[in-house]
């Protein structure tokens, strides 16, 4: 069932590149909205002389509830009809006040025109091309073998400083819980549970956190503080396990994308070597490390 209230009330993200699209069509000619009525076919209304057209209705109606409008009710319809008309007065209203020339406007107009053409493009050149059974079960083959053959299960403590950590370390060997000290001094959102991460593999961590887990032994914590950029760690290995691939058929949609996506970059590759580019990018200052205890040492991994 579709949340109308939901829909009316939640930015309109649909009608904001509806418009950029149709402001690089337009351009600022005292025509532009009659053109644009016109390769949009008949205006389902009007907005002090600009139309909104019946492709541009039709297609945001599709968008917000998944439904065409025939499938909808007259209220329903004429509920979404208004709110396209309100997106449009307060378009007009800031493009009188000039915020369409400021820079970061402007700059999300832009991108919001690349990345609508660049979707239709991608629709285009796939049309016709779904993978064979053959293709997907290369690529399945393919994917299970960049596999990591093991998971781990680790615990961590995240301090400020190296001799925090080590104080850490010497109250670990002398008996303390790791637990009890992660949820005492650990900086890290893994705290409450006792620093306890899950089961991850180690692409998932930052480099030397990730050296130094899979350098340990079932049960040990490191007796040498790790340093990362998100500041000093004593790890715990809990348990591993080795990785099954899982069956064919449960990922066969997600091979589908994966081949498409395959598809559609080796087309841009191709556009990408026969194009023009000059870059004008200066170079971009070293970007500093983040504070201690500002994020996560690793993705915390979903439950298994």
């Amino acid at each position: 069932m579709v949340n109308f209230m939901t829909i009316l009330s939640r930015p309109v993200v649909l009608i904001a590149t509806l418009l950029a699209l149709a402001a690089c069509k337009q351009g600022a000619t005292a025509d532009g909205g009659a053109r644009a009525a016109a390769k949009g076919g008949a205006a389902v209304a009007t907005v002090n002389g600009q139309p909104i057209t019946q492709d541009a209705y039709d297609f945001y109606v599709r968008s917000a509830t998944g439904k065409p409008a025939t499938e909808l009710s007259g209220e329903q319809r004429e509920l979404l009809l208004d709110n396209l008309v309100r997106a449009e007065v307060m378009a007009q209203a800031a493009e009188k006040e000039g915020l369409a020339r400021q820079s970061e406007t402007a700059s999300a107009l832009q991108l919001a025109r690349l990345e609508v053409l660049q979707q239709a493009a991608r629709q285009k050149y796939l049309e016709g091309k779904t993978p064979t059974e053959a293709e997907l079960r290369a690529e399945y083959e393919t994917q299970v073998a960049a596999m990591p053959s093991q998971e781990y299960k680790a615990s961590h403590i995240l301090v400020a400083t190296e001799d925090y950590a080590r104080r850490i370390i010497e109250k670990l060997d002398k008996g303390a819980s790791f637990a009890e000290l992660a949820k005492h001094d650990s900086m890290d959102g893994s705290k409450e549970q006792g620093g306890d991460l899950g089961w991850f593999t180690p692409d998932r961590m930052v480099p030397p956190f990730a050296k130094a887990v899979t350098a340990l032994r079932k049960g040990e914590y490191t007796h040498t503080p790790v340093q990362t950029q998100f500041g000093w760690h004593v790890i715990r290995l809990e348990d591993t396990r080795d990785v099954s691939a899982p069956p064919f058929d449960s990922v066969k949609d997600r091979l589908v994308q994966i081949v498409l996506q395959k598809k559609f970059k080796s087309y841009s590759d191709e556009l990408l070597k026969s194009a023009k580019v000059e870059k004008k990018l200066g170079p971009v200052p070293a970007a500093a490390a983040p504070p201690p205890g500002s994020g996560t040492a690793v993705p915390t991994p979903p439950a298994s």
